[in-house]
C-alpha cells in the first residue's frame, strides 16, 4: 500500500525500521545533515523554535538543553508523536500532533522555524512556505533540509533493501509525484529541482542565505568506508533564509 507523507511512518513495520536504522552507526542523517543543521541554526540561546514534521524530537530536546527559550514540534504522525512527547518529558518542549499543512500557525511568534526532511512529502509548499513566513519574527530564520533533487528525481538502478551502487538523474525538470520502495513499504515523495526550492522561498519573500548540500566531512564518521562513499553523491540539500527586518 503506498502511503503519503506522515502516514507512511504510522505502519507498525516501517516505524520499527526507521528507528533501529536511525540508531545504526554512521547514519545519513547523524554523519550528514544534522551538522550543517546544527550549523545553520546555532546560536539558539533565547530562541523560540518550530520544528516542522518533528519525528522524535530529539533535537528539540538537544535545543532546550543548550539554552533555548522554547521549542513546539509539530508532527502529523501518532507513531512519532507518541515517541516525541517521550522524548520532551520534563522539558518545556511540546510535541502536537497535526500536518504541516494544516496547523494553525500564530502570527509573528517564532525567532526559527526548522523542518528536516519533512517538506518533499508536501504537495503544494507555498501555501507551508507562506505560514513559516507568517509565523517568524522580522529577521526570523528559516532552515529546511530535503532529500536532494538529483535523488528524488528517479529511482531506477536501486532495489531496495540492497545497498545502492547506482543513481540514475532523469526526468529531472519532470517535476511532481513520486513513489517509492523505502523501509518495507512504498512512500510518495514530490521531487522539485533546486530552482523550485530558491524561486519558493524568493516568491514568499525571504531573503536566502545559503545553501548547502551536506559535503561528508571525516571528522563525523567512524567508519572510512562509509565516508568514502558518502563522498559519490548529494544525499540532502539544505537552505536557510531569513524573514527580512
Amino acid at each position: 500500500m503506498e502511503e503519503m507523507g506522515s502516514n507512511f511512518y504510522n505502519n507498525e513495520t516501517v516505524f520499527a525500521t526507521y528507528m533501529r536504522h536511525r540508531q545504526g552507526a554512521d547514519t545519513p542523517n547523524e554523519t550528514l545533515e544534522k551538522p550543517v543543521i546544527l550549523e545553520l541554526v546555532y546560536p539558539i540561546t533565547n530562541k523560540r523554535i518550530l520544528d516542522l514534521g518533528c519525528g522524535d524530537a530529539a533535537i528539540g530536546r538537544e535545543f532546550l538543553d543548550h539554552a533555548a527559550a522554547s521549542y513546539i514540534g509539530v508532527e502529523g504522525s501518532h507513531k512519532m508523536i507518541e515517541t516525541a512527547i517521550q522524548t520532551l518529558n520534563g522539558t518545556l518542549g511540546e510535541a502536537i500532533l497535526q500536518t504541516i499543512e494544516d496547523w494553525a500557525y500564530p502570527s509573528i511568534a517564532f525567532d526559527i522555524v526548522l523542518a528536516r526532511l519533512s517538506l518533499h512529502y508536501i504537495a503544494d509548499l507555498l501555501p507551508v512556505f507562506t505560514n513559516v513566513f507568517r509565523t517568524l519574527i522580522p529577521g526570523g530564520k528559516f532552515v529546511f533540509s530535503v532529500e536532494h533533487s538529483v535523488i528524488t528525481s528517479c529511482h531506477r538502478g536501486w532495489n531496495a533493501g540492497t545497498l545502492r551502487q547506482d543513481w540514475i538523474v532523469d526526468n529531472y525538470v519532470l517535476t511532481g509525484l513520486r513513489a517509492t520502495n523505502w523501509l518495507g513499504g512504498t512512500v510518495k515523495k514530490y521531487h522539485r529541482t533546486i530552482e523550485d526550492y530558491f524561486d519558493l522561498l524568493q516568491t514568499v519573500g525571504f531573503r536566502i542565505e545559503a545553501l548547502r548540500e551536506a559535503h561528508p566531512q571525516p571528522q563525523h564518521f567512524h567508519d572510512t568506508e562509509t565516508y568514502e562513499r558518502r563522498k559519490r553523491i548529494p544525499l540532502f540539500l539544505i537552505l536557510a533564509a531569513r524573514k527580512p527586518e
